[in-house]
C-alpha cells in the first residue's frame, strides 16, 4: 500500500502523470529532469495473500480492466522507464511476460523506453520460480523478453555471455537493449555533463525556504479528518492537552519507507536530522496557544524486532531483515498515560504502525493496532476525557471498538518532515482539513480486499457475523465546515462515443468555515455485456468556497473515458444508457444521479 497512490485506476493515473510531469521536468534535456519510473509492472498488489512479490492470479481481462490503465496512462505521459514486478501472472513471471511487455507495452502502446527488472528478478528465476536449469537460459530467456538493465543479479553477467557463446541468445538483442539505455543517457545530455555530486548546487537547493514551505502545504493538503463530532478544531479555552501514544515523537514512522532509518537509504546511515523533522508532539507544543499545556505519556509500545529464525540470510546471500514481534501492553505505561489523560481537557493520541512493518517484505497478516496500542486507547476512552485518534501509518488499519468513542479521527498516513506542524495547525484550526481517502478502510481484516469498486455479485449483503460496509469508502475526508450538492445537470444528454459528456452542478458551503472539497465524479453504465463495477472514478476537481456561499462546478467527461472491457478482452465504450453520479466520495448514499445516453453512432 505504501507504494501505490490509491485503489482507483484512474486517480491513480492521474497522479503518475503529474509525478511523472515532475520527475522529467520540460524533457529530459532539462538539467534538471530526473528520469521517471512506473513500478511495479504490472498486477503487482493482486498477490496471493497480500504477501509482497507471491503469485498473482489475474486473467488477462482483469489485468486490461484495472491494472493496466495507469500504467498505460504512464507509457503515453512519457515516462522514461518501467521496472517489472517480480510476481508471476497464470504461470508467466513479469520478467519474462512476452505478452505483455511485447504485445501489450512496446506494440499497443507503443512504448520506445528503458525497462528495468527489480531487485534480482532474473536470479528469482532461477532459484524460487525454478523456470530455468541456469543463469544462462534465465539471462537469454530476460532479454529477449525485452529487458534492457538487469537490477542486482550478480550471474546475470557471465550468464548472458554463456548464453551467446550457447547460441540461446542472439548479440544483436543485447545491442539493442544497450541502444535504448544509451539513448536515455544521450537524452538526459550524461556524455557531456555526467551530473557528478555538486556541492555548491545541493546548498542552494535541498532544505530551502521555497522547498521546505511546498513540504509543509503537501502535508496539510494529505491529512484525512474521518471523523468529527464537534470537537475538532480546539478553541482558545483549551487549557491542558495530553499527548500520548508510541507515535507521537516517533520522528522515523512519520518520513515512511525508503526515508531516513527505514532501512532503504543507505545513504543516510542515521536517519534524516532529528531537527528537521516536526512530529506531533513538536508540532503542539509549537502551535499550542499561550497558557495551553501539552504533556506526553508513550502509554504503548507496538514491536520489537529480532532475527528471522529462518537465518540471517537469503538463498542469494541477502541479509534478512529482522523479524517484527508484538509488545505486550505494559500496565505502568498506560497507567501513565491515563493519569496523564485525566488531567487534561482533550487527548491526542497518536497509534498506527512501526517503520519496521512498512514496504517491500514486510507484508504484515493483520491490520489491527499491534502491541499495546489497542489496550491504550481503550483505557483513554474510559478517562471521559475527549480522544482526538491520530493513525500515523501508511496503510489502512482495522481500528478497535473503543476507536468508535473517539471524539475524533484523523489518518496522517506518513506526512514527511512537516507532518506534526500540519496535524497541530489541522488540530487548533488553522488550516481547513481537505484530504480525501485514496483507499478504503476495513472494518475487520476478512474483508478484504475492500475496494469500492468491485463488482456486485454475491448472495445477500453481508458476512453471517459481520457487516461488508468498509469503515470509511473511497473519497471519504470531512472539512470543518458543511457542503451539500444540488442541482446535477447533464448537458449533454445524449452523445456519441467520440464526443464529451458535460455536466454542472452546484456545491453550496452551509457551514460557518471555508469549505476546501473535492468534487468526485463516477460514472455508471447501466447495462453491460460482461460483469463490471457498479461505478468508477472518472473525474475529480477541488473547489474552494466561503461560508454561506456556492460555487457551479462545470464537468467534463469523455465519453471514451466510459468503457468496458468484454469478455473478448477488448476495451469498448458500449451504446446505452449510462449515469453520473456527483459528490462528496464514492458512498452511494453522498451521490446526486443524472442519466445519459451514448448513442450507436
Amino acid at each position: 500500500v505504501s507504494e501505490t497512490f490509491g485503489e482507483d485506476p484512474h486517480l491513480i493515473g492521474e497522479l503518475a502523470a503529474a509525478m511523472i510531469r515532475g520527475y522529467q521536468g520540460d524533457g529530459l534535456k532539462d538539467p534538471t529532469a530526473i528520469l521517471a519510473t512506473a513500478k511495479h509492472f504490472a498486477g503487482y498488489s493482486e498477490t496471493q495473500g497480500g504477501r509482497d512479490a507471491s503469485e498473482a492470479d489475474i486473467s488477462r481481462r482483469k489485468l486490461a480492466s484495472w491494472f493496466l490503465p495507469p500504467f498505460e496512462k504512464a507509457a503515453r505521459e512519457g515516462c522514461a522507464t518501467f521496472m517489472l514486478g517480480y510476481q508471476a501472472i497464470d504461470g508467466t513471471p513479469i520478467t519474462i511476460n512476452t505478452w505483455l511487455l511485447g504485445d501489450v507495452l512496446r506494440k499497443e502502446w507503443g512504448y520506445r523506453g528503458m525497462l528495468v527488472t527489480d531487485w534480482d528478478n532474473v536470479g528469482n528465476l532461477v532459484r524460487e520460480q525454478r523456470l530455468f536449469p541456469d543463469y544462462a537460459h534465465a539471462a537469454a530467456a530476460a532479454v529477449k523478453a525485452g529487458n534492457d538493465m538487469i537490477m542486482t543479479t550478480p550471474k546475470f553477467f557471465e550468464g548472458a555471455q554463456q548464453a551467446v557463446a550457447q547460441g540461446l541468445l542472439e548479440e544483436r538483442l543485447i545491442d539493442q537493449a544497450v541502444g535504448r539505455i544509451l539513448t536515455l543517457k544521450f537524452d538526459l545530455g550524461l556524455f557531456e555533463n555526467p551530473r557528478l555530486p555538486d556541492l555548491e548546487r545541493q546548498r542552494a537547493v535541498i532544505a530551502q525556504p521555497e522547498a521546505t514551505a511546498l513540504n509543509l502545504e503537501a502535508a496539510r493538503h494529505s491529512l484525512v479528518l474521518l471523523r468529527n463530532n464537534g470537537l475538532l478544531p480546539l478553541n482558545s479555552t483549551v487549557r491542558k492537552i495530553a499527548v500520548v501514544g508510541p507515535n507521537a515523537d516517533d520522528p522515523d514512522t512519520q518520513l515512511g519507507d525508503w526515508a531516513g532509518n527505514s532501512g532503504q537509504a543507505h545513504w543516510l546511515k542515521t536517519g534524516h536530522p532529528r531537527d528537521a523533522i516536526v512530529t506531533v508532539l513538536d508540532g503542539l507544543r509549537t502551535i499550542a496557544p499561550e497558557g495551553c499545556e501539552v504533556s506526553y505519556a508513550t502509554g504503548a509500545e507496538i514491536i520489537t524486532t529480532g532475527p528471522d529464525p529462518v537465518g540471517d540470510f537469503f538463498p542469494d546471500g541477502q541479509p534478512r531483515p529482522h523479524i517484527a514481534m508484538p509488545v505486550a501492553p505494559d500496565p505502568a505505561m498506560i497507567a501513565e498515560a491515563v493519569e496523564t489523560a485525566r488531567g487534561a481537557d482533550a487527548v491526542v493520541a497518536v497509534v498506527g504502525d512501526r517503520i519496521e512493518l512498512v514496504g517491500e517484505g514486510r507484508s504484515t497478516a493483520t491490520l489491527e493496532l499491534l502491541g499495546g496500542q489497542a489496550a491504550l486507547l481503550d483505557a483513554l476512552v474510559e478517562t471521559g476525557t475527549p480522544v482526538i485518534l491520530v493513525v500515523l501509518a501508511s496503510k489502512p488499519h482495522v481500528l478497535p471498538p473503543s476507536a468508535d468513542r473517539a471524539a475524533a479521527v484523523l489518518w496522517a498516513a506518513n506526512p514527511g518532515l512537516l507532518g506534526g506542524t500540519a496535524i497541530a495547525e489541522l488540530v487548533f484550526g488553522q488550516i481547513e482539513p481537505s484530504g480525501r481517502l485514496p483507499i478504503s478502510w476495513p472494518r475487520h481484516v476478512g474483508q478484504q480486499p475492500t475496494y469500492y469498486n468491485q463488482i456486485d455479485a454475491q448472495h445477500g449483503h453481508r458476512y453471517a457475523d459481520l457487516t461488508q460496509e468498509p469503515a470509511w469508502v473511497f473519497g471519504d475526508g470531512l472539512g470543518y465546515s458543511t457542503v451539500e450538492y444540488r442541482d446535477l445537470r447533464i448537458l449533454t444528454p445524449t452523445l456519441t462515443r467520440s464526443e464529451t459528456v458535460r455536466a454542472r452542478v452546484t456545491v453550496a458551503n452551509t457551514g460557518s468555515r471555508d469549505a476546501m472539497e473535492t468534487v468526485q465524479v463516477y460514472v455508471r453504465d447501466v447495462n453491460t455485456s460482461a460483469t463490471w463495477a457498479d461505478r468508477e472514478l472518472k473525474s475529480f476537481a477541488k473547489v474552494t468556497i466561503a461560508p454561506g456561499e456556492s460555487a457551479t462546478v462545470e464537468i467534463e467527461v469523455p465519453t471514451a473515458a466510459c468503457s468496458i472491457v468484454t469478455s473478448a478482452g477488448e476495451r469498448v465504450v458500449e451504446p446505452g444508457a449510462f449515469e453520473m453520479l456527483v459528490g462528496p466520495s464514492s458512498r452511494l448514499s453522498d451521490l446526486l444521479v443524472a442519466p445519459f445516453t451514448v448513442a450507436a453512432s
